[in-house]
């Protein structure tokens, strides 16, 4: 298992963390994911580590901008 912390920016709202969890969600392999508004945190737990290419553009695909923490 892998766990992964990522900072998110660009989010405003519930609506945001939503958008954000759904779609880096259904990235193969991710088993769980966590989103905080306040400071844009990103926690995602997997089978085995995820390529940050595939984050990115699951984060990408929900509107918003992601770095490495």
């Amino acid at each position: 298992m892998a766990t992964t912390q990522y900072t998110v920016t660009g989010m405003t709202c519930g609506h945001c963390v939503n958008a954000v969890t759904d779609e880096v969600s259904s990235v193969e392999g991710v088993t769980d994911v966590k989103v905080v508004l306040e400071g844009g945190s990103l926690t995602v737990t997997s089978d085995s580590e995820i390529p940050f290419d595939k984050i990115a553009a699951a984060v990408d695909e929900a509107g918003y901008t992601v770095s490495t923490s």
